[in-house]
């Protein structure tokens, strides 16, 4: 019997509802496959603060280091806006996580189930084919940069390295290979010094890459032709935070922002993974939280950190069937509980 180490850190709001649901799929996976489920479950965030500990707390690193595989549930909420900078939840743990681990690649997908096309805001014309990943650079640029104030107001400074850009084009670029073998790089370069490196950069890397046909786009077009020609993109690279902004405004496309997994990789098989949903705690507590996006972000962490696609497969799977059937909570057209979607989803894998 082989173990699935990991570790799992719930975090807050309505983060440990949705990652329950997430362990009772994962012990459902276990038990089909003969695997052993060993998470290491340790405090982030909010939670971590109220425990009277740093947002990061050493010994949540250290098991975050060790076992190379996070389940993130979600980090952060109103309850602690009152404090500053690296005392806040997500600028004092969400930030030095990606850093010190060098979590440089976020890899969010775009490809709307069939049952959720209609939940989305556009025509179903514009969207039926769409199947897209955003690869946002996660560790340089603004989010990263020097930050202050001086007499004269308020700097953050945006800053990238030849060697940060070559390295998720490199990523984004082997993805693409395995996929539909194009990439849309969007930028900024008729106005940022950061962007025409960035165009340089990624120019030079295509040109390891003669079978990948590449793109370039400015920021500012991406977002309409987003909305568009949705179906032309296959990999969309981009720096820090106008990924940020890109898979947010590509999660509406899906449907719901409550099924879209997030990864962060780095080199090896070193990853975190997380719902790209916030802790909403105006509804935590309530069992109406959809765990669907947490679910599949198990998933990921299956097939690129332990290198176990079957299972994966299995548990995306199952989440396509309960969105065919309407085994969801109820912002999705359904009326189960957060807890009793997982348990239709665990007995799916159980018995398929």
């Amino acid at each position: 019997m082989s173990a699935i180490n990991f570790t799992y850190l719930p975090g807050d709001g309505v983060g440990p509802e949705v990652g329950a649901v997430a362990m009772t799929v994962l012990q459902a996976i276990a038990e089909k496959y003969g695997h052993d489920l060993k998470p290491a479950q340790y405090l982030i965030g909010g939670a971590a603060i109220d425990a009277g500990l740093k947002p990061l707390p050493d010994d949540t690193f250290a098991s975050c280091q060790k076992t190379g595989a996070i389940l993130l549930g979600a980090v952060g909420g109103p309850k602690w806006d009152h404090l500053k900078g690296a005392d806040r939840p997500e600028l004092g743990a969400l930030l030095p996580l990606r850093k010190r681990l060098n979590l440089y690649a976020n890899i969010r997908p775009c490809k709307p189930y069939p049952a959720l096309i209609d939940h989305a805001p556009l025509k179903r014309e514009r969207l039926e084919g769409t199947d897209f990943i955003v690869m946002r650079e996660l560790t340089g640029g603004i989010y990263f940069g020097a930050k202050g104030r001086d007499t004269l107001g308020a700097y953050d400074e945006c800053r990238y390295s030849e060697i940060e850009i070559e390295r998720i084009a490199i990523k984004a670029f082997e993805l693409a290979i395995t996929r539909r073998k194009k990439v849309t790089s969007v930028d900024k370069s008729n106005v940022l010094e950061t962007s025409r490196l960035w165009r340089q950069t990624v120019m030079k890397v295509a040109a390891s890459y003669p079978s990948v046909e590449l793109e370039h786009l400015l920021i500012d077009a991406m977002t309409m032709h987003m909305l568009t020609r949705a179906q032309d993109f296959d990999v969309i690279l981009t720096e820090n935070m106008f990924g940020d902004i890109l898979t947010d405004e590509a999660s509406v496309l899906s449907g719901s922002m409550g099924v879209v997994p997030s990864a962060s990789i780095s080199d090896g098989t070193i990853g975190m993974y997380e719902p790209i949903h916030g802790s909403a705690p105006d509804i935590a507590g309530q069992g109406i939280a959809n765990p669907l996006a947490m679910i599949l972000s198990a998933a990921w962490m299956l097939r690129l950190s332990l290198g176990l696609p079957a299972e994966a497969q299995a548990i995306e799977d199952a989440v396509a069937a309960a969105l065919d059937g309407q085994h969801v909570t109820g912002d999705l057209g359904g009326r189960l509980s957060t807890s009793q979607t997982g348990d239709w989803i665990a007995n799916y894998v159980h018995q398929s």
